[in-house]
């Protein structure tokens, strides 16, 4: 496929405006809340007009790296959210914010041209992030979605091996549908067991004897709590 002609003149004024708000965005404390927006749009252009070959680039995701070096999935989920939501009015995209129409997106793209955004416009400015993020995640699987959060902690390399395998040993065990964070649960739960067997800790004893009971099968279940009750009634 042959390259479009450089528009020169257009691509020193789009590549200055991206220029632009990312430096402005330095100097803010948000989450490009504001001219998001215009740079989602700027960079599509770039993107279709190749305008990145103004600076001998060799390709526009090369482009992304130097305007984005600590994450270009941001720079991606902005331009698709220009591609998806056109029909939503700029004013109401800025009031929403970035990570709340990264939301609106997925809907958008489920439901193809019957997507009605006003309603879901107005849950985006009136509900929190976490909670509209859980709404978009019920209307999509039909299914009530936990919150949940990222944690982020640095572990030492030599430390990797043991993490690894212990995971995998706890999705061996609880099952491959399990995701990571649910196996890391139940080997703090296992472990928080044994720590407080003793009693040292009888409520973190009983939250992780809890968390052990849910894995069982429900035939279990009944067996375990036929088991414990019999020595307490012959006491």
């Amino acid at each position: 496929m042959a390259s479009p002609e450089l528009n020169r003149r257009r691509a020193l004024f789009v590549l200055g405006k991206i220029d632009e708000i990312l430096a402005w965005e330095k100097t803010k404390d948000q989450e490009r809340d504001v001219r998001y927006v215009d740079l989602g749009r700027y960079l599509c252009e770039v993107r279709i007009g190749q305008y990145w070959r103004l600076e001998r680039l060799k390709s526009f995701d090369e482009f992304l790296q130097r305007r984005f070096p600590e994450s270009r999935r941001k720079a991606y989920y902005i331009m698709t959210i220009h591609e998806h939501l056109s029909r939503i009015p700029k004013h109401d995209l800025k009031q929403i914010g970035w990570t709340k129409a990264r939301e609106l997106v997925r809907v958008a793209r489920a439901e193809g041209q019957r997507f009605d955004c006003a309603p879901w416009v107005h849950k985006a400015r009136e509900l929190p992030r976490e909670e509209f993020q859980r709404a978009v995640e019920q209307h999509l699987t039909g299914k009530e979605s936990e919150l949940w959060e990222l944690l982020y902690f640095k572990v030492y390399k030599s430390q990797l091996q043991v993490i690894e395998r212990a995971l995998e040993t706890a999705g061996l065990m609880l099952g491959t549908d399990k995701s990571r964070g649910y196996c890391l649960e139940m080997i703090c739960a296992d472990f928080l067991a044994g720590a407080n067997a003793d009693g040292a800790n009888p409520e973190a004893l009983m939250l992780s004897l809890r968390q052990i009971y849910s894995l069982l099968p429900l035939e279990q279940q009944n067996q375990f709590r036929h088991e414990i009750k019999g020595p307490l009634c012959r006491a």
